[in-house]
C-alpha cells in the first residue's frame, strides 16, 4: 500500500508513529510543511520537517513534541550573552547542528529536498520525507501590536507571542510562486490512500494545499483521502489552532473543520463514468467520540465520517486511529 501523508509538526509526526505500526509494510510518504521555516542566526531552520524526521528517527524530545532528546543550550546562553536574538526561540546544541549542515548544503546549491533527504539518511524514519517545496515560503500573520497592524513571521506569532492576539489574516508568503518539490505530485499520482493527519488546518496542511498543484494532484488523484479532526470537543488538541482558525473564518469545531477542507467528488465510477460534484478534497473524517453529534453534520456535506477515539495517548492508541483511517479508505473505495 502506497500512503501520502500531509504533516505539520508535532500532532503529524506523532501520528506517523502510529501509521507506521499500523501498516508496517505500507510504502509512506510524508510530504511536510516549511511554511514554518525560518532563518536564524544565519542558519535556515525548518522546524516541522525536523520533528518529523527527529520523532520518527527516535531523536525527538518526547515531552514537549519538538526539538532533541537530551538538549543543551550553551550556544543560545552565549548568544544571548552577546545580545544576539531572538531569544524567544529556543534551538539546543544539537538541534544546531542539524540547521549547520543543511545550510551549508543549501549554500552549496543543493536544494532542500535533497537536504532533506541526506539529513534523512542520518535519522532512517522509515517514510520518504518530502519538504512541499524547495522553494522558499513563510508563513505570515497579520496582528495588532503597539497600536498598529503589521505582519509577523508565524514563528513569532506562535512562540513569542503564543497567539495571544487575534490574527487578523494568515498568508504563506511566496506559496503562490512556488512549485512543488521533486516527487511530490508523482507521490500523490501513485498513491493508493491520502492522508490529513491531526494537524493545524490552517498554517499546516493549509500551507502545503496553497503550493500551486498539490491541491488539484490530491483532487484528481481518484484515491481516498480521509482525515483526521485535530478538533475535540470544540477546542484544539494541542496549540492554538482556534486562532488561526477564527482568521480564516473558520469555527473551531470538528465538523467546520471538515467543511472547510470541503466534500470530494465520488472515486471513479467502475465502469468508466465521469466523476462529478464536490468540489472539495475529503472523501472521509474522522471525529473524537465526544463529537460523535458531528458525524450527521458532516455526512450531510458530502463526507463519509465515523467517531472514533482520536487522542494519541501512547503508541497503541495512535496505531489505532490509523487503522481507523485505513478502514474508511477502504469503505469509501468500495462504495
Amino acid at each position: 500500500m502506497r500512503i501520502v501523508v500531509l504533516a505539520g509538526g508535532i500532532g503529524g509526526a506523532r501520528f506517523l508513529r502510529g501509521l507506521k505500526a499500523a501498516a508496517p509494510d505500507a510504502d509512506i510518504t510524508v510530504i511536510g510543511n516549511t511554511g514554518d521555516d525560518i532563518h536564524l542566526f544565519g542558519l535556515k531552520v525548518c522546524p516541522d520537517l525536523d520533528t518529523v524526521m527527529y520523532t520518527l528517527g527516535g531523536g525527538i524530545n518526547e515531552e514537549q513534541g519538538w526539538g532533541r532528546a537530551d538538549e543543551t543550550f550553551r550556544v543560545k546562553e552565549e548568544l544571548a550573552a552577546y545580545g544576539v536574538g531572538p531569544e524567544w526561540f529556543g534551538l539546543g546544541d544539537r538541534d544546531f547542528a542539524t540547521h549547520i549542515v543543511r545550510t551549508q548544503m543549501l549554500s552549496a546549491g543543493y536544494p532542500l529536498s535533497a537536504v532533506t533527504e541526506a539529513l534523512c539518511d542520518r535519522w532512517q524514519p522509515g517514510v520518504r520525507l518530502l519538504p512541499m517545496s524547495d522553494d522558499r515560503i513563510e508563513t505570515h500573520v497579520a496582528v495588532d501590536e503597539d497600536g498598529e497592524r503589521r505582519a509577523i513571521h508565524f514563528q513569532e506569532y506562535w512562540v513569542r507571542l503564543r497567539a495571544s492576539v487575534p490574527a487578523h489574516a494568515v498568508v504563506p508568503v511566496g506559496a503562490d510562486q512556488a512549485e512543488p518539490a521533486p516527487g511530490v505530485l508523482e507521490a500523490i499520482a501513485e498513491a493508493d490512500v491520502v492522508l490529513f493527519p491531526p494537524s493545524n488546518p490552517v498554517v499546516s496542511v493549509g500551507t502545503i494545499l496553497a503550493v500551486p498543484g498539490i491541491r488539484e494532484a490530491i483532487a484528481e488523484a481518484g484515491v481516498p483521502v480521509i482525515g483526521l479532526s485535530p478538533i475535540v470537543g470544540d477546542a484544539p488538541v494541542r496549540g492554538m489552532a482556534d486562532k488561526v482558525l477564527a482568521a480564516v473564518g473558520v469555527e473551531s469545531t470538528a465538523a467546520a473543520v471538515a467543511r472547510h477542507y470541503g466534500a470530494a467528488r465520488p472515486l471513479a465510477a467502475r465502469d468508466g463514468e465521469e466523476r462529478a460534484g464536490g468540489a472539495g478534497l475529503l472523501h472521509g473524517w474522522l471525529v473524537d467520540s465526544v463529537d460523535a453529534g458531528a458525524v450527521q453534520e458532516v455526512a450531510a456535506a458530502g463526507i463519509r465520517c465515523r467517531a472514533v477515539p482520536l487522542m494519541m495517548t501512547d503508541l497503541d492508541a495512535t496505531a489505532a486511529m490509523a487503522r481507523e483511517a485505513l478502514a474508511l479508505a477502504e469503505e469509501v473505495r468500495a462504495s
